[in-house]
């Protein structure tokens, strides 16, 4: 499932000749599947007071298949056997190639005209009904195009209601990441965050539910020191792992990356973020983002932090100083083979408790380390010495 799920996660921008591949190797029906479970899981709560049955007759050239969704106020959108419908109340059309794209496409593709429409393709036979029917059938379909339809949630939001704290808890990251997270939104991204949550024997999660919301392509995984499979789902897996066992965070990565994001939300403790920083920042892509939440340890001395106005050189805000001094290895003098992050590190973003470090390659070179007065001089930037 996770292999298919890869292939359709970027199959909603690819061709229809690369879908039309996808679908005969993977077949329809497990391709249908994986995209009736990721609309079912989008589709908000609906709130029609009559249950309503929803019929979504998709065609792939000559196969067809159809799909009932169940809707009843206050309970998540269902998928119920065609037979086992009372009534079809709608019924919507669409090519299996628009549906990928309407489930795994871009926000801002072009989806006008891409599906048929009938309202109440029966009459009832009780006339009294019908204006429960058409009220009933109208907010239904508005829960189940959720569903259908590429989300744009607000973070803060989504934050709150999947029952994360990195908002209106004790921080406001959400605003930094929806600004450093912009470019990833659309792509078929894969996240890994550090420390899934839960106290007093709750799974926790939260973390990991509100980024499979807000990157509708992602592959989430998050790690932790306890089994916390019971969180596993389509596009999210929760792993067991330490964080300040480098081998371990290597073997994972190796297995589940590379990543294009990492987030580390785990222990805070100052040695534990930079053992894990060391692991697995080689398994970011180019391109990719490292996260580290919960900076304010870095003054908390029973956290390895140090206590004063400076943090030291082995906390968390201390490998950020590092890592820009790494970004400006060109002009450190003398000159010495560059390390791996002095290589790959090219922007460093710190605000309150939190940083993103961005990985590429750190090519520029500025001013040759040859050029002394006289060569300032020549450029005519510094007057003639005697």
């Amino acid at each position: 499932m996770s292999e298919l799920l890869d292939r359709l996660l970027r199959a909603g921008t690819a061709s229809d000749a690369e879908i039309a591949v996808l679908v005969k190797e993977e077949g329809m029906d497990a391709v249908l599947a994986a995209l009736v479970e990721e609309v079912l899981f989008r589709a908000s709560l609906p709130n029609n007071p009559d249950p309503v049955d929803i019929a979504l007759d998709i065609t792939h050239y000559a196969e067809t298949r159809r799909v009932v969704f169940r809707s009843v106020g206050g309970e998540p959108v269902t998928r119920v056997d065609g037979d086992a419908s009372r009534e079809i109340c709608r019924a919507l059309g669409m090519s299996l190639t628009h549906l990928v794209r309407r489930v795994y496409g871009r926000f801002d593709q072009r989806r006008t005209g891409d599906f048929s429409d009938v309202f109440l393709p029966s009459r009832p036979d009780d006339l009294s009904r019908l204006p429960g029917l058409v009220d009933s059938t109208s907010r239904a379909s508005g829960a189940l195009m959720t569903g259908l339809t590429i989300p744009r949630h607000e973070l803060g939001a989504l934050c709150s209601s999947s029952g994360s704290d990195k908002w209106a808890s004790f921080h406001w990251y959400t605003g930094h990441y929806e600004r450093e997270f912009a470019p990833y939104r659309d792509e078929p991204v894969r996240i890994l965050e550090i420390g899934i949550g839960g106290f007093d024997g709750d799974l926790g999660g939260g973390s990991l539910r509100m980024w499979k919301r807000y990157f509708h392509r992602a592959q989430v995984f998050g790690i932790d020191l306890f089994d916390k499979s019971a969180l596993d789902e389509p596009r999210q897996t929760a792993l067991v792992c330490d964080q300040s066992d480098p081998a371990a965070l290597a073997a994972l990565a190796q297995e589940h990356g590379p990543f294009d994001i990492v987030i580390d939300d785990g222990s805070h403790e100052n040695e534990h973020v930079r053992i894990s920083f060391d692991a697995l920042f080689p398994y970011v892509r180019p391109g990719g983002l490292y996260v580290i939440e919960d900076m304010q340890t870095a003054y908390i001395p029973r956290m390895g932090g140090t206590e004063g106005p400076s943090a030291g050189a082995d906390t968390s805000i201390g490998l950020i100083k590092r890592l820009v001094d790494d970004l400006h290895y060109h002009e450190h003098s003398p000159a010495s083979v560059p390390t791996a992050t002095q290589q790959d590190v090219v922007g460093v973003r710190a605000y309150r408790n939190i940083a993103f470090v961005e990985k590429g390659t750190n090519g520029e070179v500025g001013i040759p380390p040859w050029m002394d007065d006289a060569a300032w001089a020549a450029l005519g930037a510094l007057p003639p010495t005697d």
